[in-house]
């Protein structure tokens, strides 16, 4: 996809189409839950064996197509990225009502930043964004925010996510 890969020191700097893709996404942000054990019984009698179910797999999921779908359409025609990647989300997510209108706040609170970004990096495994997520080096930026509060906050709950293709140079 990208023309030329830049050095990781210079990652995070503005970059043209060739070397960054910018995804944002719209839709609100679900964490990777945690794994729920539940034990596997035959006829009520427990065989020893536990199976995991993801603890909150519904709104995962639409997460997860909202992030594949922008993903799609701003990968356009480009193959996946092969390299080393430096990444940088930054999830919006919805204010509460009981916060305070007129000063900055934090989302201090659930859900977990580092798993909206594990169901994020999931997601764009999945559109093809990348090989594997195995290929993030650095984190440039991950922050989650609320609408209006940070100069990379949208205006209403979502993503945006920047991924640039490094070298060692």
């Amino acid at each position: 996809m990208p023309s030329r890969a830049i050095s990781p020191d210079r990652a995070h700097e503005g970059r043209a189409r060739s070397d960054t893709i910018t995804i944002e996404v719209r839709g609100t942000p679900a964490p990777q839950g945690s794994k729920v054990g539940i034990a596997i019984r035959k006829a009520g009698v427990y065989t020893g064996r536990v199976a995991l179910k993801e603890s909150s797999k519904d709104r995962v999921n639409t997460w997860r197509d909202d992030v594949v779908a922008a993903a799609l359409k701003a990968r356009g025609r480009y193959a996946p990225l092969s390299g080393p990647l430096v990444v940088s989300m930054t999830f919006t997510l919805r204010k509460p009502a009981s916060a305070p209108k007129r000063r900055r706040t934090w989302p201090c609170t659930r859900p977990d930043l580092s798993k909206l970004a594990r169901s994020t990096e999931d997601a764009l495994t999945t559109a093809g964004i990348w090989g594997d997520d195995g290929q993030v080096v650095r984190y440039h930026d991950l922050a989650k925010v609320y609408p209006g509060e940070d100069p990379d906050s949208l205006d209403t709950p979502g993503a945006v996510i920047t991924i640039t293709e490094v070298t060692g140079a």
